[in-house]
């Protein structure tokens, strides 16, 4: 079992040593102590943290512990916050290589119901950040469903990563608790470790974004909503264009699944569109709205 603070031949340079002291603080913060996982006893709970999480049918699971051990036995990443010994939240994540550069993939994250709205997670993920930093990679990826606001607004605004490429039903057909019924539209999120913004967000400095602000400066509203709460495509020509998404897309899909299909449509034409033109995803609004620039 490893803390930040163990051995590393990259530890010394400023840019970790920042990391490790930031990651440090956010823990703190939140009350937690968050370290690597290794033993088979605590891949267990981690599996299980999982599976209460999404409640995956039992032919599809997301995880296994043998998987999970032999992930961590070559040097990928998996890790845990622990309150008074009890786990509380984990990530996973494993080494991948895209044009000759090494990065971390974090496959799935998950925070105990008990301990959400306690910035468990982004300790998690500055621990994950010094980790890596750690071990030479420079650069972490992950996906998330872009209908997700809250995990937009942590993702993008929280954590300063930015955004890659948009894909449709990236995982196909899943039956878990959380996507069932609804295609697996995701966004490929590229955080640069060592960025000027990934750096000041890490430190609480975060970027806000004011969507009346952004209005009063030229920006169009791309996608939007009308009074029943659906989506309306609207303007698309700016510079900067608005992207709005559901509030909380996971409640609207069990009481409305014809109204959850069309954001998804929606979203997927617009800012999937924008993307596949070149736009850049530079924020999200804490409201709901995404910030694209052409």
């Amino acid at each position: 079992m490893t803390d930040l603070v163990s051995g590393s031949s990259t530890v010394g340079s400023e840019p970790t040593d920042s990391a490790i002291a930031v990651a440090q603080a956010a823990a703190r913060s939140a009350g937690v102590h968050v370290r690597e996982i290794h033993e088979v006893t605590e891949l267990h709970k981690v599996c299980e943290l999982f599976h209460r999480t999404w409640s995956p049918r039992d032919e599809d699971p997301l995880t296994t512990v043998s998987m999970l051990r032999a992930l961590a036995h070559v040097g990928n990443y998996i890790a845990g916050a622990f309150v008074d010994g009890q786990l509380v939240g984990a990530a996973v994540g494993f080494r991948g290589d895209r044009g000759g550069g090494e990065l971390l993939h974090s496959h799935i994250a998950a925070v105990a119901p008990e301990l959400r709205g306690r910035s468990v997670g982004f300790a998690l993920k500055l621990h994950q950040r010094s980790w890596s930093l750690q071990h030479g990679i420079p650069i972490v990826t992950w996906t998330f469903d872009p209908l997700v606001s809250r995990n937009a607004y942590f993702n993008l605004t929280k954590l300063g990563a930015g955004l890659a490429a948009y894909m449709p039903s990236f995982y196909g057909i899943m039956s878990d608790q959380i996507n069932a019924g609804d295609e697996t539209d995701r966004v490929l999120v590229e955080w640069r470790l060592d960025s000027p913004r990934v750096v000041q967000a890490c430190t609480g400095r975060h970027e806000s974004w004011e969507v009346r602000a952004l209005r009063a400066g030229g920006a169009v509203i791309g996608l939007g909503e009308d009074a029943a709460h659906r989506p309306v495509h609207r303007d698309s020509a700016g510079q900067i264009v608005l992207v709005k998404v559901p509030p909380d897309v996971e409640r609207l899909r069990r009481e409305s699944r014809d109204a959850a299909h069309a954001w998804r449509r929606a979203v997927r034409e617009m800012l999937g569109g924008l993307m596949a033109e070149g736009a850049s995803v530079i924020g999200f609004a804490k409201d709901g709205w995404y910030v694209v620039e052409r």
